[in-house]
């Protein structure tokens, strides 16, 4: 129990982390956020007003923080074993990265946290491509834009494929509780809502 609580801690603290404003700041001397639309201290926004390197070490910064935590907790055990602290161990890092208590409380959207905490399941990567499979999907075959609305309809769908095609119960759990942190995240969000549009890539 105690050996639980301190991975749990560990992974809302790595989460809180919030490695765009801390690369932006390093490599570009500014925040970031302030001239995004969104104001989302996240990849994408690394990316476009940080630059390539930002972007790349933003990107490894967030799924390393929800890796490592993940990764460090079932060292030497067998997930298949492990009960319901598994499901505070894998969302802790999404939960710091929304909520941060280094930043006031006021995160990004928890996506590339996300992928890191279901790699963090190594050997186990089922999880982590059914949520990359339906990314690419509603990106490349069928179009959801805006991102919003893509990344909400991605963890929707996600969450219903989980349920479908994973085993571990409290993988299950902790990925329908990720979804829901993450689609109340945004739900609240000052985020422009722009109209949802649906296209099929081979009728463009």
């Amino acid at each position: 129990m105690i050996r639980s609580g301190i991975y749990i801690a560990l992974g809302y603290l790595c989460g809180s982390v919030l490695f765009a404003r801390v690369f932006a700041y390093l490599l570009c001397r500014e925040d970031i956020t302030a001239r995004s639309a969104d104001g989302n201290p996240g990849t994408a926004n690394a990316f476009i007003y940080g630059g390539f390197w930002c972007g790349i070490l933003t990107l490894c910064g967030d799924l390393l923080k929800g890796i490592i935590p993940v990764q460090m907790y079932l060292k030497g055990a067998d997930l298949n074993a492990c009960g319901m602290e598994m499901i505070f161990i894998i969302i802790a890092p999404v939960v710091g990265h929304i909520y941060p208590i280094f930043y006031g409380f006021r995160g990004g959207k928890g996506i590339a946290v996300t992928f890191g905490c279901l790699l963090g399941l190594f050997p186990n990567l089922y999880p982590a491509l059914i949520l990359a499979a339906v990314f690419v999907f509603f990106s490349l075959v069928i179009r959801i834009t805006p991102h919003y609305s893509r990344t909400i309809w991605t963890y929707r769908f996600a969450s219903v494929s989980m349920i479908l095609f994973v085993k571990n119960v409290y993988i299950i759990i902790a990925f329908l509780v990720t979804a829901f942190v993450v689609n109340i995240n945004m739900q609240l969000s000052n985020e422009k809502r722009e109209k949802c549009q649906v296209s099929i890539l081979w009728k463009r």
